[in-house]
């Protein structure tokens, strides 16, 4: 199973319209997919695949609840089913994931077991069989370098980078690389970065010279994405995916907005080239 975690620790750069579209790519090539939100933000890809209707009831059953041995029900019930994607939505407590997972390790210590709370999605996946059902899972964590990244990439191990071509972006890449070797030192896992993706560019100088820098530094950026404030607008007001908008709410085709869904294949084929891990 192809298996990444679309994250940045930059605000703003396009990480969850770039999971959400990355997604429906891999429907579109025909694999069975599975999304995790773990994005507690109301702008989430739970919202933009219409699947939040049970983010604010507490008594619905939510992933942190899996995670900390307090299931309401199956795994299977969790998920909602979008334009063919296979989601686990956000649910407003994982909010509180570091004080319920601390707790709950807390608790096992008192026992004398060994529980640790970083690794608790990735048991959550593996007794749900997701390993064998799907052939990509796509995880987007919020942007705070919290318990719930780590739980991703334990999940994972990939990570799939948006990227912002300026000062700003810049800087959050080199905080990037400085968390992933933090994380591997701490975790005690190695963590791999299959691509990161310029966004939003414009073609001005500044930018070229910070992709410059980002190919001198090391960084696959192979293909980068033009600004489409308009079609992604779009598909936040309508809550869907760039593909469909373009589909249902368009009455005529753009040259520039077809360039943009033949990318997300385009990524999508080459992130899955990569290699395949073991969620």
């Amino acid at each position: 199973m192809l298996a990444y975690t679309v994250y940045s620790e930059a605000g703003g750069v396009g990480k969850t319209t770039l999971a959400t579209n990355l997604a429906k790519a891999e429907v579109r090539a025909g694999r069975k997919v599975l999304a995790v939100d773990l994005d507690t933000q109301e702008a989430s890809m739970s919202h933009l695949l219409d699947v939040a209707e049970d983010r604010n009831n507490d008594q619905a059953d939510s992933l942190l609840r899996h995670m900390i041995d307090r299931p309401r029900g199956d795994f299977a019930d969790l998920i909602k089913t979008s334009e063919g994607i296979d989601v686990v939505p956000a649910h407003n407590i994982l909010e509180y994931a570091s004080k319920h997972l601390r707790r709950r390790e807390e608790e096992a210590a008192d026992f004398g077991e060994s529980w640790n709370p970083n690794k608790q999605l990735l048991r959550v996946l593996r007794e749900a069989g997701v390993h064998e059902t799907y052939d990509t899972l796509i995880i987007d964590p919020p942007a705070s370098a919290d318990i719930k990244l780590h739980n991703a990439i334990h999940a994972t191990r990939h990570l799939v980078i948006p990227f912002e071509p300026s000062g700003k972006g810049y800087e959050s890449v080199q905080g990037l690389d400085q968390l992933v070797s933090g994380l591997e030192d701490s975790l005690g896992i190695e963590v791999g970065v299959l691509s990161v993706v310029p966004n939003r560019y414009k073609g001005m100088n500044d930018q070229d010279r910070f992709l410059k820098q980002l190919a001198e530094d090391g960084w696959e950026s192979s293909i980068r994405f033009r600004e489409r404030s308009s079609l992604l607008e779009g598909c936040w007001a309508e809550q869907c995916t760039a593909y469909r908008y373009i589909e249902e709410h368009r009455d005529r085709e753009r040259e520039h907005e077809m360039e943009t869904l033949e990318k997300f294949d385009e990524l999508a084929s080459k992130i899955r080239e990569q290699k395949a891990v073991e969620a």
